[in-house]
């Protein structure tokens, strides 16, 4: 029994003394620790996760109906889903309406009432401001991440139909499963709805939640969105050789059609501006408002071009054609 005793009071001292060899912890240092824990404690029972056939996402719940926001490329053409909530439990539920326009979509679950998140004002966001990333990237339900808010108002290119005005850009990465769930502040409130992440560059970008409330309430009372705030001109067009768009289709009754744009007519410019792409002509009416009104500068087959204004509408959900025009 010697040997073992001898052994045993060798490791006792080669142990390191936990109190004595720690680092003193700053009284501000251990309160941020404390509250990014306070903070997600009270974020995480409204983050769960939704799997459709297109995939896995997050998602964020609404309101006290079991209505749950997520970002329409998550839910794509899907008309059902599965929700996992934070405390593990599944539930099915259905897509009550989308809005790719916006990257967003609501699913509703019927047979229960996971709490409602607690949605922040998003105008009042700073650059710095602390922010916590909360969803299930790569599929791992629960994880967290921890960024700061490093530039605000960003404008994304998420696909060729798809360009994302007012961004907020953070450092909180951001990691495909992420995509539809909350980035919430230090008091575990909604900021936004992390959307993209940029690959290999530590950039993430989300949804405002003051986006997300209100395109989210239109969605979950009415399926469709009527007033998205975003100008829309009703008209889809493509580059030509030579430059500027040529005029594929024209929406009946758009601000396109009352101008009298015609299908073939070519786009050259917008107040004296001249447009090359599609992806421009969404950049620049991001910068607008519904009722402004713009010049464009057009030119029909065969005839001479000519100066048309145009009174922009607002772009709504009357079926998908509508939301992918410009």
């Amino acid at each position: 029994m010697r040997p073992l005793i001898a052994a045993l009071a060798a490791l006792l001292l080669l142990a390191p003394n936990a109190v004595a060899d720690a680092v003193p912890v700053d009284p501000g240092a251990a309160a941020l620790d404390t509250q990014m824990q306070a903070a997600v404690a009270a974020a995480a029972p409204s983050v769960v996760q939704v799997r459709t056939s297109a995939g896995l996402g997050s998602g964020v719940v609404l309101d006290d109906r079991g209505n749950v926001v997520t970002n329409a490329h998550v839910v794509e053409d899907d008309d059902t889903a599965k929700v996992i909530l934070n405390d593990g439990s599944r539930h099915k539920a259905t897509v009550s309406g989308s809005f790719p326009a916006v990257d967003l979509a609501v699913v509703h679950i019927s047979d229960a009432t996971p709490p409602p998140a607690a949605f922040a004002d998003s105008s009042q966001l700073r650059l710095g401001q602390v922010v916590l990333a909360m969803g299930s990237p790569l599929g791992l339900r629960g994880s967290v991440t921890q960024g700061i808010v490093s530039a605000l108002g960003r404008t994304e290119e998420e696909s060729s139909s798809v360009l994302l005005g007012g961004m907020i850009q953070t450092s909180a990465p951001i990691f495909p499963g992420n995509s539809g769930g909350a980035l919430v502040d230090l008091r575990g409130a909604v900021v936004g709805l992390p959307t993209l992440g940029a690959d290999d560059t530590g950039i993430g970008f989300a949804i405002p939640s003051n986006t997300v409330v209100a395109i989210g309430r239109q969605l979950a009372v009415d399926g469709r969105v009527t007033h998205s705030g975003l100008a829309w001109i009703g008209l889809l067009a493509a580059p030509v050789r030579g430059g500027g768009l040529r005029v594929l289709k024209v929406v009946p009754g758009s601000p396109a059609a009352k101008a009298g744009i015609t299908r073939h007519s070519k786009l050259l410019a917008i107040d004296g501006r001249r447009v090359a792409t599609a992806v421009g002509v969404k950049r620049l009416l991001l910068s607008r408002h519904p009722g402004e009104t713009l010049t464009l500068t057009v030119q029909a087959s065969g005839a001479s071009r000519r100066d048309v204004p145009i009174v922009l509408g607002e772009l709504a959900v009357h079926d998908e054609r509508v939301q992918r025009t410009q």
